[in-house]
Parts: C-alpha cells; structure tokens; sequence
C-alpha cells in the first residue's frame, strides 16, 4: 500500500462544483478522498486488512457516517458536549452508501473493508450523503482493494412538475419527490425514494433524468483515478474442486428437490439442514479427522452452491415457486383490527408466514421527538417504530437495541405512510406507530406498511388514503430473467433484488430497491414498478374489506386535544411568573397543556369536561373587558363610595355606590361584602384603562 499523490480536480454538477482530491489527508488509510459540494465536505476513506477473514462465507463491509457537528457549527449536546453514538440519521446515511457498494466487490473477497465517510463540512443546503456516496466510491477506485466500480449517486426531485437534479435541502421541502439513485456507467444499482403519490411514469423518467448525470460522475471519477490508481489487491480464494462438487450433487440433489417444495419455512429449512448434517456425517465417519478438517469448509461451500443453483433454476427457468404459486401470485392476507384493547389503535396484518401486529399511540405535543444532529434541530409530529424481535424467525439471540436493519426498515415505512397522515391543525395529535414484527418469511417492512395504515383507521386517524406495500424479486442469468411478485425470504436471499414499493390508489409514496449483481436495466425496473402496483392495489382492496374508512372518532382511552391561539402579548399572562398561572390551571383540571411559540395552544385530556374548564379559564385569562358585557365577578375590596369587583382573572373594576342599586344607597356594606360573587356588567372603559361596572344595571 503506498501513499495516494496528490491530485484534485473538479466538474459541473448541477450548478454547483464538486470538487474530488486525495493525497492530503488520511493518508494511511488504503485510500482517501475529500469530496466538497457547495460548502458541504465529507472525507472518505477505504481501509481493507490484509488477509481474508476466516471460517466465513460472507463480505465482511462496515460502512460508517460520520456526523461531527463542528461541520454546521453546533456544539454537542449532553453532559460530556462530545459526539457519541451515530444518530439515526447517520446510519441511514451509512446504509445509503453500503447498500450501493456492497454487490460490486468481487465474489469470494473476504477481506475485512471499512469505509468511514467523516463529514467535515455542512452547508445546511447540500445534503453530505449522496456527497459521502461519490467519495467512498473514488476511494475504493483508486485503493489497492478489488472493487467493480466506480459508482455515483444523484438526488432527484419534482418541483413545480419539473425534475431537478440535486435540489438543496430548501427545494426538496417544496418537491413531491426526493429520489436517491446510484448506478454505474451503465446501470442502476440502487433507488430510495419518498414521494407524494407520484406515477410509476413519473418514477421511470426521474430515473432516466438521472442515468446521464450519474454516467458523467462516474467517468469524472475514471478521469481522477487515472496515473495515481494503485494495483488491486489479489483475491486469495480456494476454489471447490469439480470432483468433490459433482460427487456431492450426486448425493444431494434430489434430496433437496423434495426439500424444497415442503411449503412451511420451517419445516423446509428443518428438512435442509438435515440434508446438510447427513452429507456432513457421511464424510466425516469416511474420513480421518485430519482429511475432514481439511475438507468441511468445501463441503460446506458445495452444499450452498448446489442449493442456490437448484433454488434459483427452479425458479427461473420452471417457474416454481417453493409454495406453489404464480410468479405474480400475492400470499393469503388477513387483516384483523381492534386485537389490543387499551391501545389507542391496533392491527394484525398477516402475509403468508409475515406478521406485524400494528400499534398507534396518539399524544401531545409534549410527546414530539425531538431531532437535534447536523441540521436546525426539529420535531416529528409522526414517528414509526419497527421491532424484529429473534422468535419471529425461530432463533435465539439476545434482546438489543435496534440496529441498523430495524433502523432502516423503519424508516422506510415511516416515508411511505408521511403523506397520508392529516395536517396537524386538523389534526393537533402525535402519532407514534409501533410495528412488531411476530412473523418473518419475507418483506416484514412492507408489512408493517399495511399493519400501520389498518391500525390508524381503526383509531380513527383521519388519513387522506390508505397505503399498500409489496416486495418484488428478481432472478437473472444473462439475458434471462423473471420478476417475482411477494417473494419470501429464500427468494430474496438467494435473488437478486429486493424492489419494495408502497402507495395508495393512486401513486407511490415511497420505494427501496437493493440488487446483489451488478446493476440492472430501466426495462426491468419498469416491469418490476408495474406488476408491484397491481400487487398493491389487490392488498388495498383487502384493507378496505377490512375497515372502509378511517372511523369516525379516536379511542375513549386516548387523549382528547383541542386547540385555541392565544395572542402573542397575552401569553406571558396565561403562563405567569415561573410558570404558576399554569400550573395551577393543570392542576386544578387536571390536562397538559403545549403552548408554542406563536400562541397555538392545545389542550389534552382523556375527559372532556377537563378540557372545556381548561379552556374556559385560559379564554378568561386572555379576554379583553368589552362594554356591554356581563360576568360573574368576586367582590375583592369594599370602600365607601363603591366595591372593587374581580371580574375576570386579574382584572377588577370599580362598582360605584350609585351603580349598586336602583335605589339610593347609603352603606356599601349593607349590599356587598368582601368575597362575595356578584353579577356586574361593564358600562363604561376609561382611557387609561380603567373599568367602571354596574350591577344595578343586571336588576333592571
């Protein structure tokens, strides 16, 4: 490994400038790049051990973002004021760079490569992923690691019916789409999108907006590569003998065939395994110890090669589908609403051997979630959250935090639902979706997609329009490929590609495509996007069956919000000194109360009756005297020319003895005393603010 030259250039992106250069930092890493973009920087780099790890059968990738938060000049938050673990955010970023990546390194490379994307600059406007994306790939081009790129990565949105490349983190919020694609010179590798019903032709042309721009990035990266690219790396791999490969599919082959059309997941992987420890036992007892430790690892290898090749024949060229079903074929659905009975809104959704049982909880403001990382920090009114616990597979492991799969699942299903949900003035409600996953053989996500929209009917959230979601696959030799509509979890793992698309009736509101080769075609995309709407629309139509409309009221046990603007001058007034006027209407009608900045105010209590006396006593806080008006007053001081009334909170006015009574009054005390509730109305408003009342006026 040698340290890179240094070398900078730049092209035309979009109006902007990006700038590639390598050669001044990070320069013991295999490689690094420094990729700015506007006034947004990330440093890449690509490091690899030198030896293949051993006794694994997979590419041991670490992709990690980096959010340092001097890049937008903010200062951590927390007791020790340094970053700590990555936010959500940064590891969706690392996933949007990993799953691009990952399916261009070589087979049979077994290296250990970490990528690590540092942001060191953010402009607030250009966005550091798809920046971060470009400069992982220039570094793996001009490393010594063995890497099929390069790659590159756009952002495209639809604004004002206009596809723009790029938009700044201001344009995007006004797009109807914000599509991140990633292809090589001539194919897609990856599509991430969240929009706001848009058409499958609006999706294919955002996509063939993007492939010429991404071609460019992708020969501006060839053009810096060139004189300082380092020779890759061999690849040290042992390959199967073709002996011991022919004499194993010999034993297992019709074996396996019987195995695979046992429709049940886990009696089919039972009966596979047992397929796997019987052939592993055969050698073992012929062999000495010594000649199979030496050859396990191939048998091992055998066996796996001579399923996938079986899986993926049957497939492809049969047409036959482990459960018996067409191509194009969705699994049995049952949609069942209403299984948890205090939840504010539950669901179970249930496809094939997946499960989500689907969970809404509706709070105040108070419950928002607060996101604090390298942009202004915001709150989510509507947050989703996926649980894949291990029994919805059948395994054993240890209960955790989520990790970057449960992270990103949910993210995906939290865009998709997002433009359905009502605007928050109609609805003054967070809303928190929990989707736990008690099933797994395929596409749980876009489960969790269909548990979430029948759970917030069913609690009475007034969505604009249910939302749908299905998982494509896809298995390809050459020219020769088929599309899979509903695949489980063995065609996904031994396909390759994982298209997940969401929606309602009438467009997309997000999709995920993730391929295991090395790219593929816009006619594929086309017809996988197409047979995915016809699937969508066939599992809408089972959603409705199962509630037609969202119902017309939330759950009794949820809380009940309502909402008045208090004017700005008047909220110091409704909140007191250190809070006290408040707190002491919280405490007395037991609600919470959210004011924000600009008056709104929302009131939440389960009773109703609560909220209206809340209610009540702010409005009194914040009324203005008119004259006319009547109120029940409490007679605070008593003098002998008249009775100082509180008629409102903090506002008295003076009872002159003449408007006491009808007749003459000689002794204010034999009419009124301290305490006492009175009926006054206010007949005249001083210029100096003064409130003078009457109560012989109320007798009349």
């Amino acid at each position: 490994m040698l340290h890179q030259p240094f070398k900078e250039m730049e092209m035309e992106l979009a109006g902007r400038k990006l700038v590639l250069q390598t050669g001044k930092m990070a320069k013991q890493a295999n490689a690094s790049v420094v990729a700015k973009y506007g006034d947004s920087m990330v440093l890449a780099t690509a490091t690899a051990s030198r030896k293949p790890s051993e006794d694994i059968d997979y590419f041991p990738l670490v992709v990690d973002f980096v959010e340092k938060m001097y890049a937008a000049g903010k200062v951590p938050g927390g007791f020790y004021k340094r970053e700590a673990r990555p936010s959500t955010e940064a590891i969706l970023s690392a996933r949007l760079i990993d799953r691009p990546l990952r399916p261009l390194f070589p087979d049979g490379f077994h290296n250990e490569v970490q990528i690590v994307v540092t942001v060191l600059s953010y402009d607030e406007q250009n966005s550091p992923d798809m920046i971060g994306m470009i400069a992982a790939s220039a570094a793996l081009t001009i490393s010594d690691i063995p890497f099929n790129g390069p790659i590159a990565g756009v952002t495209v949105g639809l604004i004002d019916n206009e596809f723009v490349i790029n938009p700044t983190v201001s344009q995007l919020k006004k797009s109807k789409l914000e599509l991140d694609i990633a292809g090589t010179k001539n194919d897609v590798v990856m599509v991430e999108a969240s929009a706001k019903e848009v058409s499958e032709d609006a999706i294919l042309q955002a996509i063939e907006k993007a492939l010429p721009v991404i071609r460019n990035i992708v020969e501006f990266q060839e053009k810096f590569a060139e004189g300082i690219a380092q020779e890759k790396m061999e690849i040290e791999q042992e390959i199967i003998q073709e002996e011991l490969l022919t004499e194993v599919k010999e034993k297992i082959q019709d074996k396996l065939s019987l195995a695979y059309f046992i429709k049940n997941k886990k009696a089919r992987n039972e009966k596979f395994n047992e397929i796997k420890e019987e052939l592993l036992t055969e050698y073992e007892s012929s062999l000495t110890d010594e000649e199979y430790a030496e050859k396990e690892k191939f048998l091992v290898s055998a066996y796996e090669n001579i399923k996938r090749e079986l899986i993926r024949r049957y497939l492809l060229y049969d047409h036959k589908r482990v459960d018996a079903r067409g191509l194009d074929e969705i699994r049995e659905i049952s949609c069942e609403i209403d299984v948890l009975p205090r939840a504010h809104g539950s669901s179970l959704f249930t496809r094939g051997e997946t499960q989500s049982l689907g969970t809404l909880t509706l709070g105040s403001t108070s419950d928002e979630q607060i996101v604090d990382g390298l942009q202004e920090e915001y709150k989510k009114q509507f947050y989703l959250h996926y649980n894949f616990p291990p029994f919805s597979v059948g395994e054993v492991r240890f209960l955790r935090a989520p990790g970057r799969r449960e992270l990103g699942h949910g993210n995906l299903a939290e865009k998709a639902l997002l433009p359905i949900l009502p605007e928050q003035d109609k609805f003054p409600y967070t809303i928190r979706i929990v989707s736990e996953i008690l099933e797994s053989n395929g596409s749980s996500s876009m489960a969790t997609v269909c548990s979430a929209t029948l759970a917030l009917m069913a609690g009475g959230v007034p969505i604009k329009k249910p939302v749908a979601g299905i998982a494509n696959g896809l298995i390809k030799d050459g020219d020769n490929y088929i599309i899979l509509t509903d695949i489980i979890g063995m065609e996904d793992h031994y396909g390759d590609m994982d298209f997940k698309v969401t929606g309602t009736k009438h467009g997309i509101t997000a999709l995920q495509m993730d391929i295991k080769i090395d790219g593929i075609t816009t006619e594929i995309m086309k017809k996988a996007l197409y047979k995915a709407k016809d699937a969508r629309l066939f599992i809408l139509n089972k959603i409705l069956e199962t509630i037609p409309q969202p119902r017309s009221d939330i759950s009794t046990y949820a809380p009940r919000i309502e909402t008045l603007k208090i004017p700005h001058e008047k909220i110091a007034e409704v909140i007191g000194p250190s809070g006290k006027t408040i707190k002491k209407i919280i405490e007395q009608t037991d609600v919470k109360i959210d004011i924000d900045d600009d008056g709104t105010t929302k009131i939440a209590s389960p009773n109703k009756a609560s909220i209206r006396k809340a209610m009540q006593m702010i409005e009194m806080l914040i009324e203005e005297p008119k004259v006319g008006k009547t109120y029940i007053g409490k007679v605070k001081n008593v003098r002998d020319f008249g009775a100082f009334v509180e008629f409102l909170p903090k506002k008295e006015g003076l009872v002159h003895v003449s408007n006491l009574e009808q007749k003459r009054t000689k002794n204010v005390r034999d009419v009124v005393k301290e305490g006492d509730e009175v009926m006054v109305k206010i007949i005249r408003i001083d210029d100096d603010g003064k409130v003078q009342l009457s109560m012989k006026d109320i007798r009349k």
